[in-house]
């Protein structure tokens, strides 16, 4: 299968060495080799967009698809590009709670709750 892959400077989307670590550690976890790591937004959330993460086996042909090593990989579909391209995954774990946090250059406002953004 042929996927789409980012020649330019900025990359769809960068993990932090934690994010992978994490990542890598939630397949391992799942014992499937082949799971992907999809990102994208959906409409919803009181800003307009809400993003969504979880693993997939699947990879379209039209699908941007960002390596780190050689075996955790991010998935994004082509809708969800624009809205998400130069952003970073982080994953942090403290005493308020542990998950995902993003960082989104193309955000121009975000909702109180800070689930939502426009």
């Amino acid at each position: 299968m042929q996927f789409l892959e980012i020649k330019s400077a900025m990359r769809a989307v960068t993990l932090t060495d934690t994010a992978i670590a994490k990542v890598r550690e939630l397949v391992q976890a799942e014992g499937d080799p082949s799971l992907v790591l999809r990102f994208g937004v959906r409409p919803g959330g009181c800003s307009g967009f809400s993003y969504e993460m979880y693993f997939d086996t699947q990879i379209n042909g039209d699908d941007v698809v960002e390596a780190f090593g050689d075996d955790v990989k991010v998935v994004v579909d082509p809708e969800s590009l624009t809205m998400v391209r130069g952003s970073t995954l982080d994953y942090k774990s403290d005493l308020m709670g542990a998950g995902f946090a993003i960082q989104n250059p193309n955000v121009t406002s975000s909702c109180g709750c800070g689930n939502s953004f426009n």
